[in-house]
């Protein structure tokens, strides 16, 4: 059984736009190029043909993966969102051991946009802050090898 995922309604509207987006614009765009480049004469020597048919690899590849994403996606629901605990759809606030503080987004991996604050709770400091209350500090092993501690300084609710 394939595992669900658990996503914010923000998310899962982001998703279908794009797999829409994919199906209905992107597809129409890549067979144009490929009928275009298939007008230069011999495919064997044809780079732009070759391109296009990678770039519909592609496509294609994405949209199986939406498709999947899709079906296995479950929202969040208001009701679900406790400040108890850390879960998908809480906004964190945290410090790490040196002191450093920031506020997060715990989002599913599909969501996650780190640069703008949203952090998946497939990540290691995601999956490290799930299931702990404010006040708890956690040990997190990071990519580089390095353990810290962070602490939750409080726990809300993300925007859905």
């Amino acid at each position: 059984m394939e595992k669900e995922i658990v996503m914010t309604y923000a998310g899962l509207r982001a998703l279908e736009d794009e797999l829409e987006q994919l199906k209905t614009v992107k597809r129409k765009e890549v067979a144009e190029k490929i009928k275009t480049a298939r007008g230069y004469g011999d495919l064997s020597e044809n780079s732009e043909y070759d391109e296009a048919k990678n770039e519909q690899g592609i496509m294609e590849g994405r949209i199986a993966l939406l498709e999947k994403m899709l079906k296995h996606a479950r929202v969040v629901t208001e009701d679900e969102l406790t400040t108890d605990k850390v879960s998908v759809g809480s906004h964190v606030h945290i410090r790490s051991a040196s002191g450093k503080e920031g506020e997060y987004d715990i989002t599913s991996s599909a969501e996650a946009d780190p640069r703008n604050g949203k952090i998946s709770d497939a990540s290691p400091i995601g999956a490290g802050l799930i299931g702990h209350a404010e006040g708890e500090k956690v040990e997190i092993t990071l990519p580089n090898g390095n353990v810290t501690v962070y602490e939750i300084l409080k726990i809300g609710r993300s925007q859905l």
